[in-house]
């Protein structure tokens, strides 16, 4: 695993600490790696909707639609 240092003021490094004592981390690494972790699936969401924003229209999803699949999943069952 890489080392990485972070120089941060007072007040960032006093609002760490307080999340790190209040949400039960057990280091202000630890804290990071989490706050690493959810960019990168926030940024994995954003593609995602990119993505189907750009594709084509799949099938109207309507009352038929939605019949339809509970009668597929009632035979399948």
């Amino acid at each position: 695993m890489s080392t990485m240092n972070v120089s941060l003021p007072d007040e960032l490094k006093t609002f760490v600490d307080e999340r790190v004592e209040r949400d039960g981390y057990g280091s202000n690494s630890e804290y990071v790696r989490e706050l690493i972790r959810r960019d990168q699936g926030r940024l994995r969401l954003r593609q995602l909707l990119l993505d189907g924003l750009a594709s084509e229209p799949g099938p109207v999803a309507d009352d038929a639609y939605f019949a339809a699949l509970r009668d597929l999943v009632r035979s399948a069952g």
